[in-house]
């Protein structure tokens, strides 16, 4: 975790900061299905173990968007600033989906703060994100991660 005793702090640190490593976790089926039913995307590579079975992977995969839309959870705690309030997702640069997740993979997210600057609430902070899928030798996804680091006195 990269701790900032203040956001003077992580404004002035040097950058790009030692990597945060995530724990490592599990992609079930009962998860795939599940973001298949929360956005209407049913496509069989997802959700038809038999017929994915013989398909490309062997086996049914995680939706690309279902790997993003872990990123929250991934990078719990990955960036501390004493005396923030919040952070407040500001958006995603450079994503890029690289390996599919088998069903029954571990995906863990490594990160580290690699930009700030100043911003009206606080700080805003880029993050270099990629997930790893267990023994896999590519990662899922990289992306840079926008996030607002917003101050205690806003």
């Amino acid at each position: 975790m990269a701790h900032y005793e203040s956001l003077d702090a992580l404004l002035s640190a040097q950058l790009p900061a030692e990597e945060h490593t995530s724990q490592w976790m599990p992609i079930e089926q009962s998860r795939i299905t599940d973001f298949a039913d929360a956005t209407d995307d049913h496509q069989w590579i997802h959700v038809d173990e038999a017929r994915a079975s013989s398909g490309p992977y062997g086996t049914t995969i995680a939706h690309g968007y279902l790997t993003l839309a872990l990123l929250p959870a991934l990078l719990e705690g990955n960036v501390e600033v004493a005396g923030a309030a919040l952070r407040i997702n500001y958006g995603l640069d450079h994503v890029r989906f690289l390996t599919p997740v088998p069903s029954g993979a571990r995906v863990r997210a490594v990160s580290r703060v690699v930009e700030t600057a100043p911003a009206s609430q606080g700080a805003r902070v880029t993050l270099e994100v990629r997930v790893e899928i267990e023994g896999a030798e590519r990662p899922a996804l990289v992306a840079h991660q926008l996030l607002i680091v917003v101050g205690d006195e806003q």
